[in-house]
């Protein structure tokens, strides 16, 4: 578990002084929709408080799915550091009409006790997002209804797609975000753009 920490706390030492030249801000200031992709497939794992949880759960909501682990050293720390910025900027909107799931890639590292102290290391609120976790074909079903590539090698370490799912208020995919072109402005722009649209129509 203190290596974990470890990790975590180099990830956002890391982030901070190479984030402004890995991400570049880009906002679309058309009136566009977002396009439909198609309907987001639902599933059922346990959170880091050891409860159930399932997307029926949080249906009505703009939820936003990552796929990542906690024993990750690079990628994954980064993109749920950059998604605890865009949790800060959405203020009373977090939790209420937006809610975060972060789905693990590794089960048999990441329990429910794990996944907790993850989340409270990098700064999760935990009133709107979901640390989830299951058996190994709970995991590999999921990432594969959301396009996710998933292997884990022989070292311990899981080969996966860094792929962030936007799904709105009806349950519909409308956003994917692809690796580490995740930009947390355009990320925290689609979210706001999806809470109007349901607002206006």
């Amino acid at each position: 578990m203190k290596q974990i920490v470890y990790n975590l706390l180099n990830a956002v030492f890391i982030l901070a002084i190479a984030s402004s030249a890995v991400f570049s801000h880009h906002v679309d200031d058309t009136n566009e929709r977002l396009a439909r992709v198609g309907p987001a497939a639902d599933f059922e794992l346990i959170a880091q408080s050891g409860d159930r949880f399932s997307m029926a759960d949080v249906r009505g909501k703009i939820v936003a799915v990552s796929f990542t682990y906690t024993s990750c050293i690079d990628t994954c720390p980064i993109l749920t550091a950059l998604m605890v910025s865009v949790q800060k900027k959405l203020g009373s909107k977090f939790g209420s009409e937006v809610f975060f799931v972060t789905v693990s890639m590794d089960p048999d590292i990441d329990r429910p006790e794990v996944l907790k102290a993850y989340a409270q290391a990098l700064g999760s609120d935990l009133r709107g997002w979901a640390f989830v976790t299951g058996t190994e074909a709970e995991i590999q079903q999921v990432a594969r209804d959301y396009g996710v590539f998933r292997k884990k090698r022989e070292d311990g370490e899981v080969d996966h797609t860094l792929l962030t799912s936007i799904i709105d208020r009806t349950g519909t995919v409308r956003v994917q975000y692809m690796g580490m072109r995740f930009d947390p402005e355009e990320f925290l722009h689609d979210l706001k753009d999806l809470m109007q649209e349901n607002t206006s129509s």
